[in-house]
């Protein structure tokens, strides 16, 4: 009985052997379920990296949306007022204007109410500046720098052998920037026929070549 007991266990595996075709179906099966695994492993990896550059993408335009933002609102904080500058410096101009016309000596010897009158003149436009310089408007007055076709309109030229070529001279009418805008370029004079390096500037080339 035990003997025949033995036999009846054996047979599964000599069942299972004899089945060589059963065992290769199976193994093409766990075959073709891992290759589906791995594909659609590279589906999704594939999904993850376009929704990761789309990702990126959305950010960087997000970004460059909110610096366009910030420039325009500080743009237009610095900026706004250019219209406006403009008018008032017409008024400093006319300041600017009514002391010129008065001499040094007549300042000097003014008295009573005419005294009065230029130092109120006087005082308004210092502080008719300090409130253009309160806002970001700056002077330009640049007699003695390189002429600069940027901020400086030249309305003549001045024979002047004395400084270099294309200094300005003279200023006819002062010249406001705005933030780093030119609001308004200051008309000037513009010397001619002086040396085309300035002294201490050749020194300094000289003194490089060497």
């Amino acid at each position: 009985m035990s003997d025949q007991g033995g036999a009846n266990d054996a047979k599964p595996h000599s069942d299972l052997n004899s089945d060589p075709e059963g065992a290769e179906m199976e193994a093409l099966a766990e075959a073709e379920q891992a290759g589906g695994l791995h594909a659609e492993k590279q589906r999704l990896e594939g999904e993850v990296a376009n929704l990761k550059d789309k990702f990126l993408r959305a950010y960087a335009e997000a970004e460059n949306i909110r610096r366009r933002a910030e420039k325009e609102v500080a743009d237009a904080k610095t900026y706004g007022i250019a219209s406006f500058a403009r008018d008032v410096l017409n008024v400093a101009d006319d300041l600017a204007r009514a002391l010129g016309a008065v001499e040094a000596e007549a300042k000097e010897k003014a008295e009573g109410a005419f005294k009065a009158l230029l130092d109120g003149l006087e005082l308004t436009e210092r502080s008719l500046q300090k409130g253009l310089e309160k806002h970001g408007i700056r002077k330009v007055e640049p007699v003695g720098e390189k002429f600069d076709p940027n901020l400086h309109q030249a309305m003549f030229e001045v024979p002047d052998a004395s400084v270099p070529n294309g200094t300005v001279v003279q200023v006819v009418q002062s010249g406001y920037v705005i933030g780093d805008r030119v609001l308004r370029p200051a008309m000037v004079g513009v010397s001619r026929g002086g040396p085309k390096v300035a002294p201490g500037e050749a020194k300094a080339e000289n003194g490089s070549a060497n």
